[in-house]
């Protein structure tokens, strides 16, 4: 069975290339043909050896991924579709800012953690995407716009597929590889505790944190992960994380009107992050079909975000992203599934 060259990293390249008796610069030379130079084919890699090519060629294959659908908003965010070998679907989203592009990526087919706002949660976890998946999802959007900054905020729980996120992780910032400093890499997590403390030893990336509560009874309600890993558990671990000099942690907070978004709210909040160097996104609740609930007052908003502030917290009210599309996750590919339903293509 060929091996994809794409999902494997540089000391997974030498050793495969060690076993077929080549010297060890040669995956250094392998490696910027696949990620910096895009390379589709081993015939394209003229500094190899021509039995090498067409060893490799008997016996691995580079991936690729090409875009299924892509819907572009006026706002420049542009919402990708890539289907997968084996029929499924996942999504990327680029958006754009003001001196550069962050692109949203994907580690799971669908997810397993049922976040209650969360609408890729409904979609249930089909099976996890392999690192080549998730590298070729950077390669592909590469290929037509700049890309600054990495998240790892798609579909799925990455730290619940951290053995293919590391591999991932690796590629993208590897000299040779994709070549991303780890200050532009960020790692989204619903809070599994035991894999972040994993995450922080192997690699040293961002840390995100999806927090949406200030107490455990209203996060169990959001977040079942919380009966795993309360509140306590998890701002622990947080304290814990390695973080390089003067980073912080990204505490992600979806605000969901009459349930966490008020004065007393933003006050606990405050409480819970003592000790924990932070910076906080605050996220107006996306509505979208068969979720009840809804969007919270712009009031709600200014008020919650104008205490943190007061407090000296470093706090961003995410704004709205491509509304005109399918931006809000999952919901592209939520199209796609009923759209095969109705036997229809997804150019129709």
């Amino acid at each position: 069975m060929k091996v994809d060259v794409k999902g494997l990293s540089f000391e997974e390249l030498e050793e495969l290339l060690r076993g077929k008796g080549k010297e060890r610069y040669r995956a250094r030379q392998l490696f910027k043909w696949l990620y910096q130079k895009d390379a589709a084919t081993f015939a394209e890699m003229t500094d190899l050896a021509k039995d090498l090519r067409r060893e490799l060629e008997e016996t691995a294959f580079i991936s690729q991924l090409t875009p299924l659908a892509v819907e572009m908003s006026r706002d420049g965010t542009r919402k990708y579709l890539f289907q997968l070998d084996d029929g499924n679907a996942v999504e990327s989203v680029l958006i754009p800012e003001e001196d550069r592009n962050t692109l949203c990526i994907s580690s799971q087919v669908g997810c397993a953690m049922a976040c209650a706002f969360c609408l890729t949660g409904t979609f249930n976890l089909t099976r996890n995407l392999t690192a080549a998946e998730i590298v070729n999802q950077v390669c592909a959007v590469k290929r037509e716009v700049p890309v600054r900054n990495i998240v790892f905020m798609g579909m799925g729980e990455p730290l619940g597929n951290l053995d293919n996120v590391i591999r991932a992780l690796k590629i993208l910032t590897h000299d040779d590889g994709l070549q991303f400093s780890s200050r532009r890499v960020t790692v989204s997590t619903s809070g599994l505790v035991p894999e972040m403390e994993r995450l922080g030893r192997e690699v040293t990336v961002n840390l995100a944190v999806s927090l949406n509560a200030t107490t455990d009874a209203v996060r169990n309600q959001l977040m079942p992960v919380n009966r795993l890993y309360p509140l306590a558990d998890l701002l622990a671990a947080c304290r814990r994380f390695p973080l390089p000099s003067r980073r912080k942690i990204t505490i992600e907070y979806v605000l969901i009107r009459g349930l966490n978004d008020t004065l007393e709210d933003a006050k606990r909040l405050v409480k819970l992050l003592s000790g924990i160097p932070n910076k906080i996104n605050l996220i107006p609740f996306n509505e979208h079909e068969g979720c009840d609930y809804r969007a919270p007052e712009q009031a709600s908003i200014d008020q919650f975000h104008s205490y943190l502030l007061a407090k000296h917290f470093t706090v961003i009210t995410r704004s709205s992203r491509g509304g005109d599309i399918s931006a809000a996750c999952g919901q592209l590919k939520g199209k796609l599934d009923r759209q095969r339903a109705a036997g229809e293509s997804p150019a129709e």
